[in-house]
């Protein structure tokens, strides 16, 4: 079925509503979910409802929970998120970490007590649109091993940036280092799909095509080694400027009991003004320039923005079984 936008966040905010989530935190989570809809990112969309409500009602998350800031040092805060859904501490933080920009020419602000935050490009996006260099990284529950390991020891750890063009949408580079985001497993678990070879294997360390095997066991490092490392490094920055959890401190996502996982974001904002006035853009726009040389290349975000055009226009097409989930779910107040 055909659903708007408008539609899609009701829908959503209903659910969250209906498992104990406060309205302002399920609406403010609901219009990320209906964003990654439009943008063809339903991994991240409605098939997390199910997901969040489960966390709501085995107490994985606080259910009444505001982001405050809990310490300022000049161009840096850390703002709590309370055990809460992560959607309205990243939009806090956000907005925040452009004002610290727009003061001292960074703004750095990191994230603590967390859950899962979705899209993590749409927070840099919304930097970008506002004229800032943006950067986020965050870490998620175990599921990758070290270089050289076979026990999950940090999660698939997102990292996305983005940069401002002039009178355009902005260049969004949006990427977990595991092969693929993890949520794609549970979307091809929720279908009954198999999955591709290469994206995860089996909890003792076997190749699978099997989601649920992938789920609980490994997901395989993007690019081996080197983005095993990487996955270290955001590990490495988040938790040590958040004082969050480590990746295997935190329980799946995946299931609905588990611990709070508190994980960390991190945000960079950076003002494109150190340069001079005027001088990122001109780069930009000669970088653009020499790009469009190449047809076959395709700009990071463009995709995703030309979906979410259409998707306002005539809607976004929702699995009748994902509807019959959520609906399923409000009439019985998602009972576990």
């Amino acid at each position: 079925m055909k659903l708007t936008f408008q539609q899609i966040v009701d829908l959503a905010s209903s659910g969250l509503q209906a498992a104990g989530i406060d309205a302002k935190s399920a609406y403010e989570t609901a219009q990320f979910l209906a964003l990654a809809e439009a943008d063809g990112l339903a991994s991240h969309g409605l098939a997390r409802v199910a997901q969040y409500a489960g966390h709501a009602k085995s107490g994985r998350i606080a259910l009444k929970a505001s982001p405050r800031v809990q310490m300022f040092k000049s161009a840096a805060a850390l703002v709590d998120a309370r055990d809460g859904l992560a959607f309205p501490a990243l939009r806090f933080a956000t907005d925040l970490s452009v004002n610290l920009a727009a003061n001292f020419g960074i703004g750095i602000v990191a994230v603590t007590n967390s859950h899962h935050f979705g899209v993590a490009g749409h927070y840099t996006e919304a930097a970008a649109r506002a004229g800032y260099i943006s950067l986020l990284f965050g870490n998620t529950p175990a599921a990758m091993p070290m270089a050289g390991g076979s026990k999950a020891i940090f999660g698939t750890n997102p990292l996305a940036a983005a940069f401002p063009v002039l009178n355009s949408n902005p260049l969004v580079i949006d990427m977990s280092l595991s092969a693929v985001a993890r949520g794609k497993l549970l979307l091809a678990a929720k279908k009954g799909e198999a999955i591709p070879a290469g994206w995860a294997l089996t909890a003792d360390g076997k190749p699978t095509t099997d989601p649920q095997a992938g789920l609980q066991g490994l997901m395989v490092p993007l690019g081996g080694d080197k983005g095993a490392l990487l996955a270290l490094v955001i590990e490495l920055l988040v938790v040590g400027l958040s004082g969050s959890q480590f990746s295997y401190e935190a329980d799946s996502f995946f299931n609905a009991k588990g611990n709070r996982p508190r994980l960390g974001q991190l945000l960079i904002t950076i003002d494109p003004g150190l340069s001079g006035k005027g001088i990122f853009q001109s780069r930009m726009n000669n970088f653009l320039a020499q790009v469009a040389q190449d047809r076959a290349v395709r700009l990071p975000g463009q995709r995703r923005f030309n979906l979410r055009a259409a998707a306002f226009l005539v809607g976004t097409e929702v699995p009748d079984a994902l509807l019959e989930e959520i609906q399923a779910g409000i009439q019985q107040s998602w009972k576990i």
